[in-house]
């Protein structure tokens, strides 16, 4: 019964990788304090991708306060099912999702433990069809909780986080928080935006610091994080929210609304690295090998399942020359976990003494090649004499 438990958590993840592969980069916002505007700054971000021509879904995990139906005038939508897959709410050129949409009543408070939060995230990442897309923002409740916790755990790579502040004391206090949690979870830190950082008079444009200003940018240099600029308190940014209107997409010639767009500026940066990685000369990249060997005692471990670390060998294929070796200790051994977590470390091929077929079948769907039969060798020789084509290799060791 445990084995099928392992199994069926094993399909549950290839299910979340397969539908999490298919968004190029997922960007979480987030904020040390409530109150700050997190969700209107990630309502306004997804909305100014959109408008840039990017394909974008928008994740409200706000359990206990989804406030993104009311901002995009969805309060009243319901998610449909087709084809097995929750379909996302279209708005403003976007999919969105939020548990808001899946209450009887708006006002209806949802009293969950963490267990309970995390298993509705894991259904609104692995069973909503969200198709193809550029970027996925996710709005994460206020503070470093079960939500953003489980998205971090769950989204695997996270491409950054954008943290939003106010200027005052109490809320950078918070924030610092919320990038240290980035820098614990290795997440990387796109930059902090201050918002309500002055108010400008519609009638004069005389600006007023009603929270005083800067505090957010000095913040930023202190931790050495970027710095996204201030988005001031504009009036119209209240009547947009209540109203259900995105900012951006009926004020862009504003102040504020270009304030926005310097923001997705680091976000759709994303994209521009994945432009010049393309087009980089691919020769020497192809030519770079790395072989995960199970090792015990300084050498290759018969079984792979029972083995104290894993060689990590970079080769050079091309110059037959080994780069670099490093020592990884494995996660706990459970069907499908090995495979998955060296795919993650950039693993393309294992050298093992022996391994069972259902084994070398999940290697292989995670584009891992899987040699068997190898002799007890130093992980160096043992890569060197495979890149050489001069590994010899037996029996299969273990072949059930």
């Amino acid at each position: 019964m445990q084995n099928e438990g392992n199994l069926d958590q094993f399909m549950e993840e290839q299910e979340l990788r397969e539908r999490l592969g298919r968004i190029r980069h997922k960007i979480l916002v987030m904020s040390g304090k409530g109150g700050v505007g997190k969700s209107t700054v990630a309502v306004n971000l997804a909305v100014s991708l959109s408008l840039a021509g990017h394909k974008v879904g928008l994740l409200d995990v706000d359990i206990h306060g989804p406030s993104i139906p009311k901002m995009l005038r969805l309060e009243d939508a319901k998610v449909q099912e087709a084809n097995g897959a929750l379909q996302p709410v279209e708005a403003a050129g976007m999919k969105v999702m939020s548990i808001g949409f899946l209450l009887r009543n708006r006002d209806d408070a949802v009293i969950w433990r963490g267990p309970m939060k995390m298993n509705v995230i894991r259904q609104f990442l692995k069973d909503v069809d969200w198709g193809d897309l550029d970027f996925l923002i996710i709005d994460s409740p206020p503070g470093t909780g079960d939500e953003p916790l489980s998205v971090c755990q769950l989204v695997k790579p996270l491409d950054g986080a954008v943290v939003v502040t106010t200027p005052q004391n109490v809320a950078l206090a918070d924030v610092r928080k919320s990038i240290r949690f980035c820098h614990q979870l290795s997440i990387p830190v796109l930059g902090v935006v201050e918002n309500m950082s002055g108010f400008v008079c519609p009638h004069c444009s005389t600006v007023t610091e009603i929270f005083k200003s800067g505090g957010g940018e000095k913040m930023s240099a202190e931790m050495n994080v970027p710095f996204l600029g201030r988005v001031p308190i504009d009036p119209a940014v209240g009547e947009s929210c209540d109203g259900g209107e995105p900012f951006v997409y009926h004020y862009g010639s504003t102040a504020t609304a270009r304030a926005f767009d310097r923001i997705s500026a680091p976000v759709l940066a994303l994209l521009d690295a994945d432009t010049a990685q393309k087009t980089q000369p691919s020769g020497k990249k192809e030519n770079i090998m790395k072989i995960a060997i199970p090792v015990a005692d300084g050498k290759l471990c018969a079984h792979f399942g029972h083995c104290e670390q894993f060689a990590l060998v970079e080769a050079d294929v091309g110059a037959k020359k080994i780069l670099s070796t490093s020592m990884l200790t494995p996660p706990a051994h459970e069907p499908g976990v090995l495979p998955r977590w060296l795919h993650e470390q950039g693993a393309n091929t294992i050298i093992a003494g022996g391994m069972g077929q259902r084994a070398q079948s999940l290697f292989e769907s995670n584009d891992i090649k899987v040699v068997v039969g190898a002799a007890a060798d130093t992980p160096e020789n043992l890569a060197m004499a495979f890149i050489s084509g001069t590994l010899k290799t037996g029996d299969n060791a273990c072949d059930h």
